[in-house]
């Protein structure tokens, strides 16, 4: 009900109507208010539910759609006619490309595509995944070429914005036509498997309607990859490492009608035996983002280089640490020489206080620093007892008894056979 004053109005009345006015709009305010922010949270809730959809499909994962649930569900405008998943692919090759300028990219996309899409499709919806744009489509069977058309169009606008970026290409791939939704999920997978040939048929382009398998499978290429690489691994060899994938390139060069998916899958087998064979930490890390990096190549150069590359990287670690693992030792023998030289020390307790045998520690000593563990450690002695010379007025007696020697005549030999000249000229010519 309204408030009423009569006249003569108080103040106080007055002043208690207004604040009763003022109380009802601001909950009026509020009311309209909080409408708004469950209006804005169901459709974030519904726009998180069709991207989980769209993300579900693409990963092949188990999912109930039935036109009922497409619309209350999803907020999809369903009618009668046919039903269509397609991707959209950005690939900037093996170079990389910030979220920001993808996301920029990707967004785009999506524009172009819903602009088109709303005037060709009773309903569809979009969603960006990273460097994809997935998509389920619903029109009417007299417009199955129309839509066609439509999508290899949109894709010429987008491959448009490649005046922006030199590196970057866009691909478009199409499932089948299908009647009813609940076979959305395999028209998905088949778009996502022929995304994969453009590896072959080349990126800029609608990819559509597989090929029949090729006789890649059946091949014997990887038993021969195999054999190559457990070599190149056992010989930590990188050229032969490469020439293991140039036994997978050329076979795949020479099948006929090869499919990309066939291809990929090849390549990812390869790193998968190539990575049991070598010493590889963190090892499921590294083969994800090997597989991301396959997923950017838009070529079967790209690929193959992906591959060697990977190889190489790897090999390369383990000739490092078989190298640290070589040196390390030695460096630690030169420094406890370095501690111990006063000491009558021995070739076995040296190699024995670094963890080697004594035959092995003698090579490897030699091998690295050219000189053998005897002359090293005259050559350790003679540097501390010139400095002592030098520096000191300690007696060569005793500066021969400092730096490990019992027997002054044979210490007195050694010096001068080191040096050029005995113990006591060496000080008065640099004492």
């Amino acid at each position: 009900m309204g408030d009423y004053l009569l006249k003569p109005i108080s103040k106080s009345e007055l002043t208690a109507t207004l604040e009763k006015l003022r109380e009802r709009i601001l909950q009026r305010r509020a009311s309209e208010k909080d409408k708004l922010e469950l209006k804005r949270k169901a459709e974030l809730d519904v726009c998180r539910l069709r991207d989980e959809l769209l993300e579900t499909l693409f990963l092949q994962k188990s999912v109930e759609l039935s036109e009922r649930t497409l619309r209350e569900t999803y907020g999809m405008q369903v009618q009668p006619g046919y039903f269509q998943a397609f991707c959209l692919k950005l690939d900037c090759g093996r170079q990389e490309l910030g979220e920001g300028s993808a996301g920029v990219l990707m967004g785009k996309a999506r524009e172009i595509l819903e602009r088109a899409l709303k005037e060709k499709c009773c309903g569809f919806l979009l969603g960006v995944r990273g460097f994809w744009c997935l998509g389920i489509l619903n029109y009417e069977k007299a417009r199955q070429e129309q839509v066609r058309r439509m999508l290899k169009d949109c894709l010429g606008q987008i491959e448009m914005q490649k005046n922006l970026f030199s590196s970057i290409s866009f691909s478009m791939s199409l499932g089948s036509a299908i009647l009813r939704p609940e076979q959305l999920a395999d028209s998905m997978r088949e778009a996502a498997l022929l995304m994969k040939e453009r590896i072959v048929r080349g990126t800029g382009r609608v990819l559509e309607h597989m090929g029949e398998p090729s006789a890649l499978k059946s091949s014997n290429v990887m038993e021969r990859y195999l054999r190559e690489i457990t070599q190149a691994v056992e010989l930590l060899s990188v050229e032969r490492a490469d020439a293991a994938v140039s036994v997978l390139e050329e076979e795949v060069r020479r099948t006929k009608d090869v499919r990309g998916s066939e291809i990929m899958e090849l390549v990812s087998s390869a790193s998968d035996i190539f990575s049991a064979h070598v010493q590889m930490q963190e090892r499921s890390q590294k083969l994800e983002q090997f597989r991301q990096c396959c997923g950017q190549c838009r070529s079967m150069e790209e690929l193959f280089s992906c591959l060697r590359d990977f190889q190489r990287m790897q090999i390369s670690a383990m000739l490092q640490k078989r190298e640290n693992d070589t040196v390390r030792p030695i460096r630690n023998a030169k420094e406890y020489i370095q501690n111990h030289y006063s000491e009558p020390i021995t070739l076995e307790e040296v190699s024995s206080a670094v963890g080697l045998s004594s035959a092995y520690f003698s090579t490897l000593f030699k091998k690295i620093e050219g000189d053998g563990f005897a002359k090293y450690l005259i050559q350790v002695r003679m540097e501390q007892a010139k400095s002592l010379l030098r520096e000191t007025n300690t007696p060569v007696a005793e500066i021969c008894r400092r730096v490990g020697y019992n027997d002054l005549k044979h210490f007195t030999h050694t010096f001068e056979k080191t040096v050029g000249v005995k113990p006591a000229t060496y000080r008065k010519l640099y004492g």
